[in-house]
């Protein structure tokens, strides 16, 4: 090692060891009384400490180490990380066959982070339900003085939900937060320059845990938070809020977020009570509640107006585009942007106007109208690379990828997947990821690639069962089943399209559903279940008619066709393609026709109509 890393090494460790001083300076009596805990604790004996922040566990957990009256205790650290733990003596019985025991020492363990499986919410979380259930076989099978380590809300509902094994401690010890850690909590959260969104997943849980221990500095359980610290409990329950649906969990975001609006009534301070508002609404919209989040994001808006605040309105307006562009009334999502963007022009504010570029860009596409479409990616893309935001590049690469790929430009599409997904796994974000992977899925797909396409449609289930959006993947098990299908596994495709189908169902996405019922349709005409199969594409159409969507009902109109004319009915096929032709010229979609063109020489032929 250079002589200027064992400097650093020794600079490092002077600051360690003056950090772990001024903690235990700090929490002198409660320090005090820990270590006379452990040094007459004997076999099975329970103790909790109170700790809000993971860096102050670690300065604890060092200073026992180095305590001299310790010298003669071995601890053992235990992490139980797992949300879905529930048997906690099976684990420690587990993990303490592999503990070497020292000689001559003492064996005290310390367990650490079980606030992951005892949660903020809800009731009787299953590992204090067990942990109240089995008490008694502790003193048995873990015959050792156990410490937990604990933040306030863990503590308090252990004692609520597990109060036999509560009842048998022996020691509550309380540790105080230094400054130093509560500012760095601060600097790192409410302060951090860089959206939650845009970190890796373990930091943005480094990052909740940090909220989390401050949501505990500023309101303590069964303590009402002065009014010098609501302020502060608003932003972070916000915070938390906003961290949450980073994390696809809507509901648990809402559990935070509807406290902070609460709290923000109570100020003059609109712009928060604004942010915390359209936060709700997102939550709505993550769950496809869109009437609940369009009502919050109107709210929201008229909030706003009132205030006169315009950037403010413009951010509802561009939430309002986003409900109104899942709900696919994309002439609304389109006046909602294109009023935003204004407020954002007449403010200046080059950098934000980039997020409404791209999402005029989605409606263009929807709309078929891809020039428009390239046109406003690219201007997204452009104010992005100025500002230097390579994160957010890449949804928009992703979107120029389906462009191409609807403009059948799979080379170009694919270059640009690949590097939107280059800069989601460089971020971390896995989630991100998931989409792209199921877009190179689609292209390897056109590309008659059916195992590549394959490997990308299991990458994508594989993150989304992962964060657990349920929704997303009915998507992926729709291409699988397009896969399946090209494969000439008929009954694997329609497993797939009917898993695809119930998902869509649940989530009472009628419009999604008609392209599966469609593809229900194909197999059962394989099948030769052509009465099943007309099922199918009738119900298909009703709902292509219902959302007007009239450019797929070509598709649908088509296949009714070779319905018919399997069944020999070559008039009502005749009628069928006719009606699926003049769609494709309508929408200009001179390729779609050609097989249309096919079918219908097919039927001329079947009638003699030999010219």
């Amino acid at each position: 090692m250079s002589s200027s890393n064992k400097l650093s090494n020794q600079h490092k460790n002077s600051e360690l060891q003056a950090e772990i001083g001024k903690f235990i300076a700090y929490n002198q009596d409660e320090f005090a009384e820990l270590v006379t805990f452990v040094d007459f604790a004997e076999k099975f004996t329970l103790g909790f400490i109170e700790i809000n922040f993971t860096p102050d566990i670690d300065l604890l957990i060092a200073g026992l180490q180095q305590n001299p009256q310790c010298q003669e205790i071995q601890f053992v650290v235990l992490d139980f990380p797992d949300e879905n733990l529930r048997f906690l003596r099976d684990k420690l019985v587990e993990q303490l066959a592999k503990i070497t025991k020292e000689t001559n020492k003492k064996l005290v363990l310390l367990i650490r982070n079980l606030e992951k499986s005892i949660g903020v919410f809800g009731d009787y979380p299953p590992v204090l339900q067990d942990l109240n259930f089995v008490r008694d076989s502790y003193r048995q099978t873990v015959p050792h003085p156990l410490l937990f380590i604990l933040p306030d809300y863990a503590i308090s509902r252990l004692a609520k939900f597990a109060p036999d094994f509560w009842a048998w401690k022996s020691g509550l010890f309380r540790f105080k937060t230094t400054e130093l850690t509560r500012d760095r909590a601060i600097a790192n959260t409410l302060n951090a320059d860089t959206n939650i969104e845009r970190l890796p997943t373990p930091e943005q849980q480094e990052r909740i845990d940090l909220l989390h221990g401050l949501l505990m500095e500023y309101h303590p359980t069964g303590e009402i938070p002065s009014r010098e610290h609501l302020r502060n409990c608003c932003n972070i329950l916000n915070e938390l809020g906003k961290a949450y649906l980073s994390q696809h969990k809507p509901i648990k975001a809402r559990e935070y977020l509807e406290k902070a609006g609460k709290i923000a009534k109570q100020f003059p301070d609109y712009s928060l009570q604004i942010e915390v508002i359209n936060q709700l609404g997102k939550s709505y919209q993550q769950q496809r509640q869109f009437e609940s989040a369009n009502s919050y994001h109107q709210q929201a808006l008229d909030i706003a107006k009132k205030q006169k605040n315009r950037p403010a309105v413009a951010n509802s307006l561009f939430y309002l585009g986003n409900v109104s562009l899942d709900m696919r009334q994309f002439h609304q999502a389109r006046d909602y942007y294109q009023q935003a963007l204004e407020i954002k022009i007449e403010f200046s504010d080059r950098y934000l106007s980039a997020s409404t570029y791209h999402q005029l860009g989605i409606v263009a596409q929807q709309l078929r109208q891809y020039d428009q479409a390239w046109d406003y990616y690219q201007q997204a893309l452009e104010i992005k690379i100025e500002f230097g935001d390579r994160y957010s590049s890449a949804s928009t690469y992703h979107q120029l990828g389906r462009v191409a790929q609807e403009l059948r430009q799979y080379d170009q599409a694919r270059e640009y997947y690949q590097q939107a997904l280059e800069i989601y796994i460089e971020f971390g974000d896995r989630y991100s990821s998931a989409s792209t992977y199921h877009q190179l899925g689609m292209v390897a797909e056109e590309l008659r690639q059916y195992d590549q396409a394959r490997d990308y449609y299991q990458q994508t289930l594989e993150i989304y069962i992962e964060f657990g959006d349920r929704y997303s993947s009915a998507r992926t098990y729709h291409q699988l089943g397009m896969v399946a299908e090209e494969l000439r596994q008929y009954n694997q495709a329609r497993d797939y399209y009917q898993q695809a189908l119930e998902i869509k169902i649940e989530f009472g996405d009628q419009y999604s559903s008609a392209s599966t019922y469609h593809q229900l349709e194909m197999v059962a005409e394989e099948l030769r279940q052509y009465d099943q199969a007309r099922d199918y594409y009738q119900q298909a159409l009703e709902i292509d008619i219902e959302f007007g969507d009239r450019y797929s009902s070509a598709s649908t109109y088509h296949n009714l066709g070779m319905v018919a004319q399997q069944l020999r009915q070559y008039d009502q096929a005749r009628d069928y393609y006719q009606q699926a032709l003049e769609i494709y010229i309508e929408f200009g979609d001179h390729y779609s026709s050609a097989r249309t063109y096919y079918q219908l020489g097919r039927v001329a032929k079947e009638l003699r109509e030999y010219d």
